[in-house]
Parts: C-alpha cells; sequence; structure tokens
C-alpha cells in the first residue's frame, strides 16, 4: 500500500561502505553487501586434469572485473594462499582446480580466512579437488563422482530472486558436461539451479542440484558444475550467473542462501497456477516467463484454494523503480473488496522511500516498523530481485529479507489462520513477484471445524442481524451478539466426534469477562474443558484437550454494560 512519499532520495536502497581501506589492505565483508567488489582472485592450479577451458575462464573473470570495478590476481601459485595476501581479496574463485592443491599451512590460511568472513567461488572441476580435506568439502558443498559426454540438458532454475540466477529463464538449456556428485547437497545449501536427468543421458542423482550457495563457517560459498567448456565463458548468460556468484561471495550482493525444504509452490510461474488465484479489485497482473507483472490498481490478487495456519511464505519481488506493492497475510475471504484484507489481515510492506517507518519495506504496515538499519543492509537496489519470508504462527508474524530478519510482530488482529496474495498498489507503482510457496510448520491443527456450521445461541440483540452463524462464517467483519443480560451462550455442532486442540475467540468491543468453554457428545450434556474469569477482549486462542461434537461458549459475567459479541468463533483440531 502507498503512503504519501517523503521525498527521501533512493540511496536507501544503496550500499553503504562500513569498512575502511586500508592502503591496499581490504578486510574481508561480513555477510551483508557492506562494500562494492574491489579484489578478486582467481586460482587455477591443477595436480590432475587440467580443463582447456581454463584459460577462457581466467579472461571471462577479467573482463567481469574490467566491466563491473574490481580488480583480478589470476595465479596457479598456491604461496599466494596465506593469511596476509588472502585478505587482500573479497573473493577467491577456485577455477576447475584438481586435487590436492594446497598443503596443511594453505590450508590453514584459508579457513581462517573464511571463518573471517572471505567469500568462495567454485567452478565446474572445483568439485574434484582435495577429496582429503573435510573442511573443503563442506565449503563446496559436495565432491564430483562422475559424468557422461558433453550433451545439452535442461536446467530448472529454482531460485529467480538470486542475483546470480534472476536473469535467466525457468528452463535453461545448454551444452555442458553435466557432474554427478557423491552426495546430494540440498539439505546443507539453497540450491539455485538443477539438472532435469530425464533431459539428457547418464544423470545418476534424481534430484540433481547443480548450482547452490550457502553460509560456511563465517564467510560465503557459491558453487556451479557448469563451465567445462571454453564456449561458456563467451556466454553472456553464463557470465553473468558467474558474475552473480562473485559478487555474493565477495559480500557486494545480498541472497538468502539458507538451505529450503518442505514448500509447495501456489504459483510456480506457470498459467495453469496462476488461473488458480483470483483478482480482488481494480487493475491485475500479467505473465511473463514465469513472472507476475502489476498493472493498474489498487487491487489484490489471492490465493482462495487454501487457508493457512502455522506457515512460512515465501517469495520474490522486484520493483523498477520507486514503487510499491506488498504481501497479505492472515485475512479472510475479500468478497471482491481490496480493502478487506488491509483490515482484517497485515501487509508486509514493499516501498522503501517512505517517510513513516511503519510503511516501508518489510514493516507490518502501519503496525511495526523493520529494523531499518538491518534492512537497508540487506536490501537489494531496484530494478533487482529480492527474497521474502513470511512465517506467521498463531499472532506471531516474523519477516526476513534476503534470509536476515527484519521484523517481528504479535498481533491483536485474528490473522492466525487465513489466506495470502500479493498488491498491485496502482498505475505506475510498478512490481513484480515469482515463485511464491508455502510451507505448513506444524503446530495446532490449521483446519477449522466450526465453519459453516450449524449454530444455536441463547438470544440475539434486538432488531440487529448478529445472527448466531455470523461468528463461523469464515468473515472477521460480521458478528454474534447477544441481548445485555447474562448469562448468555453460543453453541455449534461439528457434524462429528471430533479431537479438540484449540478454540479462538475473536471479541468484538463487548466481550466477557468470565467465561467457560463446554464440551459434549450429545448437544444436551456438557463438560467443561476452559475457564477464565480475568478475559479481556480482543483475541483468546486457547489451548484444550477433548472429544466433542458440540462445542459451548457461556459467558457469565459480562465486561462491559452491553451484551456479548463474538467477530468469530473457531475450532481446530481433526
Amino acid at each position: 500500500m502507498r503512503a504519501v512519499s517523503s521525498g527521501l532520495s533512493r540511496a536507501v536502497y544503496g550500499i553503504v561502505s562500513v569498512l575502511a581501506l586500508l592502503g591496499a589492505l581490504v578486510i574481508a565483508p561480513s555477510a551483508s553487501a557492506d562494500v562494492p567488489l574491489r579484489h578478486v582472485l582467481v586460482f587455477h592450479k591443477t595436480a590432475g586434469y587440467q580443463h582447456p577451458s581454463i584459460p577462457a575462464g581466467v579472461e571471462a573473470v577479467r573482463q567481469l572485473g574490467r566491466q563491473n570495478g574490481f580488480t583480478v590476481t589470476a595465479t596457479a601459485d598456491a604461496n599466494q594462499f596465506t593469511e596476509t595476501n588472502l585478505m587482500r581479496f573479497q573473493a577467491v574463485v577456485f577455477l576447475s582446480t584438481t586435487g590436492d592443491v594446497l598443503d596443511a599451512s594453505q590450508q590453514s590460511a584459508f579457513e581462517k580466512y573464511v571463518a573471517a568472513g572471505g567469500g568462495f567461488v567454485g567452478v565446474h572441476a572445483a568439485a574434484d579437488t582435495e577429496y582429503d580435506w573435510a573442511w573443503y568439502g563442506g565449503l563446496v558443498g559436495a565432491y564430483f563422482h562422475s559424468h557422461p559426454a558433453n550433451q545439452t540438458a535442461r536446467i530448472r532454475v529454482e531460485d529467480r530472486s538470486n542475483v546470480s540466477t534472476s536473469h535467466l529463464p525457468q528452463t535453461w538449456t545448454r551444452l555442458d558436461e553435466w557432474y554427478n556428485y557423491r552426495a546430494n547437497p540440498r539439505a546443507n545449501v539453497r540450491v539455485l539451479a538443477s539438472l532435469d536427468e530425464s533431459s539428457y543421458s547418464g544423470g545418476t542423482m534424481g534430484d540433481h542440484p547443480i548450482t547452490w550457495c550457502h553460509e560456511y563457517q563465517g564467510g560465503r560459498a557459491w558453487y556451479t558444475g557448469l563451465g567445462h567448456t571454453a564456449e561458456s565463458y563467451s556466454d553472456p548468460a553464463f557470465t553473468r550467473m558467474l558474475l552473480g556468484g562473485i559478487q555474493i561471495a565477495g559480500g557486494a550482493s545480498n541472497a538468502d542462501c539458507r538451505p529450503e525444504t518442505g514448500y509447495t509452490a501456489i504459483f510456480d510461474g506457470s498459467q495453469a497456477s496462476l488461473d488458480r488465484w483470483r483478482q480482488a479489485g481494480p487493475g491485475g497482473f500479467t505473465l511473463t516467463d514465469g513472472t507476475l507483472v502489476s498493472h493498474g490498481g489498487m487491487g489484490l490478487l489471492w490465493f482462495p484454494v487454501q487457508r493457512f495456519g502455522y506457515y512460512s511464505l515465501r517469495l520474490d519481488w522486484m520493483m523498477p523503480g520507486d514503487d510499491n506493492g506488498g504481501v497479505f497475510i492472515g485475512f479472510p475471504d475479500p468478497q471482491g473488496d481490496p480493502w478487506k484484507p488491509v483490515n482484517a489481515g497485515h501487509e508486509i510492506q514493499i516501498d522503501a522511500t517512505d517517510g513513516d517507518p511503519t510503511r516501508t519495506t518489510g514493516s507490518v504496515y502501519s503496525f511495526r516498523a523493520p529494523d531499518r538499519a538491518l534492512r537497508d543492509s540487506v536490501l537489494n537496489p531496484p530494478g533487482q530481485w529480492n527474497a521474502y519470508e513470511i512465517a506467521v504462527h498463531g499472532q506471531l508474524v516474523e519477516v526476513w529479507l534476503n534470509g536476515v530478519k527484519i521484523n517481528e510482530y504479535t498481533s491483536q488482529r485474528d490473522i492466525a489462520f487465513g489466506y495470502v496474495g500479493v498488491q498491485n498498489d496502482g498505475a505506475g507503482l510498478d512490481i513484480s513477484y515469482r515463485n511464491i510457496r508455502v510451507r505448513q510448520d506444524g503446530g495446532p491443527s490449521d483446519q477449522d471445524l466450526a465453519r459453516d456450521r450449524p449454530v444455536t445461541v441463547s438470544s440475539v440483540e434486538p432488531d440487529s442481524s448478529h445472527v448466531g452463524a455470523n461468528a463461523v462464517d469464515g468473515d472477521n467483519q460480521t458478528r454474534w451478539g447477544s441481548v445485555h443480560s447474562d448469562p448468555q451462550w453460543i453453541a455449534v455442532d461439528l457434524g462429528a466426534s471430533h479431537d479438540i486442540s484449540r478454540v479462538r475467540l475473536n471479541w468484538e468491543a463487548a466481550y466477557a469477562k468470565s467465561y467457560a468453554i463446554q464440551f459434549s457428545a450429545d448437544g444436551s450434556a456438557w463438560t467443561t474443558a476452559y475457564t477464565t474469569s480475568a478475559g479481556d477482549g480482543g483475541i483468546d486462542e486457547v489451548i484444550v484437550s477433548g472429544s466433542a461434537r458440540y462445542v459451548r461458549v457461556e459467558g457469565t459475567q459480562r465486561a462491559t454494560q452491553w451484551g456479548y459479541s463474538l467477530w468469530d468463533l473457531q475450532v481446530f483440531g481433526h
């Protein structure tokens, strides 16, 4: 959602230098993008097979340096690996090294370099190196096992927010020598791209990562199995990927390199997945190369197939300039009105130039500002992709930007179980989204057993439409209201006996100071599962245990002069 701009400079997106340069000595950077890339070491010693493509690779990195403002030292001399010398470089590229290339003291110097925040880039046969040095195997992520003959294969680009792969199509077809690895690294690294083994002969892994990144013992590592052929180094798509890897390893670009498992795509870039979404309000999105591109607004594209509870939502986003968008969580069916999610759920904002800190990128819009210094240190600039993770566990909302946690907020809204969506804010406020996926994180059951079930109540507020069914209709803008006296109750028939783990009550301003939650098998004999005399309104999320077909909330003491009033009565279990 867009607020009035303060006119602050777009430099909030910029890379802020916090390290001093002492002569020619550059201290290895921290994990955030603190300094521009200045010095890179390309190491290409071989103690086994020597790839004919190495000279082309060295020249390609030199050319990248000339084009992007960093110097390149290329060497096959392992004597470069001293503590003092390595600290000159922000990243060290192992370019198709093979065999045992460093002695014990050189290995120790490199370990200390990485521990101090240094970066490693491994290209192709870097995985065919130092088999007896377990630390190095962990740094690369996997050791080489075998390869078939050179052939054309399809690559699935899994992470298109990463600066090294954001320019690539979802499916990238190319000729190379395709390594099989001794073990699958996926559990320990962020896989950026993987091979489709059905597209070529000789793949042995099934799930076959080919490019990845991860943080490792204080430093950063990026690896690709591509790069066997000399022609690779004149391919702009490959060299741009290599540049991104060097920038990530050198700390000049931010990337979420945490391992990712257990997520299910709800928008995977295909038209079939987009067809499952629904637009509320004006404007919308076009689909181009797996990317949602906004037009017009203000509207909301939301996923009506499933409401989520206790989950982690991940997606990638990009603004071309001083634009605006947002990710919505925890809202009821908007019924065509994009303002309902604004009023009932939460927006995780995307707009870093708003003067109100609670309305900038990473904020829970209008409720909680992010850690702005931390946010600015990991935010990629306009035109580059960024990655959000938004975790919702009950009322707790947590926000990660490019793998770094920048916000945490405990909501007073009923957001623990609801829909998700992405915003198109308006004409000229352009934003794109990719790769939207969700992981259910366990916790209390996310199935609302009371939704749209039959309800009986002790009374309804006179001359009102606030009937009991409003409390179980999934719309937290409708409510049940009772007459203004004690006691009063509302009961729901779940249709069959269920094991119940949790009851959530979302009170309107007129709430109960004292009430009980009761269970029944037949709707006549009731057992008390929970009671309180200290109710304070808002949202009560009550952990209970027991089996029942009927659940009743009985209020015995009002907190106000009015009756009892519930936006929502939700019952969770299985």
